[in-house]
């Protein structure tokens, strides 16, 4: 059966993240809250948790998961070629609603999807994933619901989709933010905006003058 703890105490907090900690060292999945929406997490390095991750969305394997980090002291050793652009984002934005795609260390072992030899990497700035991060290490992190339904913003919005499926659930209140991240393409010569959400175009071009959007 799922567990549920309220992470507005701190008793709630400390028990929260110290049970969701183990349960993604078990290769079991836990829900969190982010700065954009809840999300639904794995150890990004556990191919099994990673695959009932995608399973408990009813997510195919060419929807691949992305990535939430602690710090962008974990670029280094998760991506090449992240070039000026990149970390110029990074110093703007993070922690925050922006998801940068990069080509993955080919010396990972990992398997999110398929990727096709890239990721999706981001730095929250909700507390609470920052903390279970720091636990956990990188960590598997898609959107709390089922395909096809509404993101969620709460916990219990989370739990009626997912239910059981999940080991842990992180209720951190309501998230502030009710659209996904903005996700840029760092895999070409120039940047391309892949999805519009909490960071507007206008925004990243203050940072990236050629941005160039779909």
């Amino acid at each position: 059966m799922a567990r549920r703890y309220d992470c507005s105490t701190a008793a709630g907090r400390a028990d929260g993240l110290r049970a969701a900690a183990l349960a993604v060292g078990r290769g079991e999945l836990v829900v969190l809250p982010t700065d954009t929406v809840y999300g639904i997490g794995a150890d990004a390095f556990d191919p099994w948790a990673v695959e009932g991750l995608l399973e408990a969305k009813g997510r195919g394997r060419t929807m691949p998961s992305p990535v939430l980090v602690a710090s962008p002291d974990a670029v280094d050793d998760l991506v090449t070629g992240f070039g000026d652009q990149g970390w110029a984002l990074v110093e703007a934005f993070w922690p925050g609603g922006l998801t940068l795609i990069a080509r993955h260390r080919p010396t990972l072992s990992w398997d999110l999807g398929e990727t096709h030899g890239t990721v999706a990497i981001r730095m929250p700035s909700h507390p609470v994933a920052l903390d279970l991060l720091a636990e956990t290490g990188p960590m598997a992190v898609s959107s709390a619901n089922l395909t096809g339904r509404a993101s969620p913003q709460d916990c219990d919005a989370a739990q009626s989709m997912l239910g059981d499926a999940v080991a842990v659930y992180l209720d951190g209140g309501p998230t502030p933010a009710a659209v996904a991240s903005s996700i840029v393409d760092l895999t070409q010569e120039v940047p391309v905006l892949k999805r519009a959400g909490a960071i507007s175009a206008e925004r990243l071009r203050d940072v990236v003058p050629d941005l160039q959007t779909l």
